[in-house]
């Protein structure tokens, strides 16, 4: 955590955040666009008898980050951690409340869009352009993105379409892209989990330096290891609602003794 005799500076604020899914179609099934144009006719007008379903999957969480932090974000499947941090990166709308950020976030998912068609080698110089980086700084930094991601460790893999990597060979190098770069805030769901333990060393001795680099880093991960080994600070979501804030041990006890995880 950030030092407390040095000035604390925020990242990203969240204040009362609520994000409200609304999923169209639900009750679904044989007959149901037959039954859709028959409510229409009949001019029903409330969301159920429209077929829309409202989930309210972040209820009202506050917290504020600062610089230097690597904050863990654990709770059940559901819980709403893969939404909170797309709410934080801009790629949702809040439904009530307001999240502040300072510089740009930066979100990657093992699911990151690369394109399967390209090779990994093209994918590298996408990548790196879609987070801003130069062309001249991806040509200094290729090389030590390829080596950190290890798919070159069983062959000339990084000349091959992308499509042809394995899920985990695709974590690794979507990683590597995205620790090439100094980050105001950037928020990493679940690529830990995916590869060996040395990369996953690697991974985390990339976290503590992009910290010393003045960043913020959020991690989710079902792996308490790596938060463990990563975080100083956690959030506890369960349901959308954030149960518990505090230093890593302290609230990663009381999660495994609710949970038996």
């Amino acid at each position: 955590m950030a030092d407390n005799n040095t000035e604390r500076v925020p990242t990203v604020i969240a204040d009362d955040v609520h994000i409200v899914y609304r999923v169209h179609g639900a009750g679904g099934g044989r007959g149901s666009a037959t039954a859709a144009l028959s409510r229409i006719l009949r001019g029903k007008k409330d969301k159920q008898q429209r077929g829309v379903r409202e989930v309210h999957a972040v209820r009202g969480v506050s917290f504020t980050a600062y610089r230097g932090e690597a904050i863990g974000l654990i709770g059940t499947n559901g819980s709403g951690k893969s939404t909170l941090l797309r709410a934080i990166a801009g790629l949702l709308p809040t439904e009530r409340g307001h999240v502040y950020t300072e510089g740009q976030p930066s979100l990657l998912g093992v699911n990151a869009a690369l394109m399967g068609d390209l090779t990994g080698e093209r994918n590298v110089i996408l990548g790196g352009l879609a987070m801003g980086m130069s062309r001249e700084q991806i040509r200094d930094r290729y090389q030590s993105i390829v080596d950190f991601s290890g798919i070159n460790e069983k062959g000339d893999f990084i000349t091959l379409p992308m499509r042809t990597y394995s899920s985990g060979m695709g974590a690794r190098l979507r990683f590597s892209i995205a620790a090439a770069k100094n980050h105001d805030v950037l928020m990493i769901d679940e690529a830990l989990a995916t590869g060996d333990r040395k990369f996953q060393i690697r991974s985390e001795r990339r976290i503590r330096e992009l910290r010393k680099e003045a960043g913020t880093v959020f991690l989710v991960s079902h792996r308490n290891k790596s938060i463990r080994d990563t975080c100083d600070r956690v959030l506890w979501l369960e349901k959308g609602e954030l149960l518990m804030d505090g230093p890593t041990e302290e609230v990663l006890k009381e999660y495994e003794k609710e949970t038996g995880k």
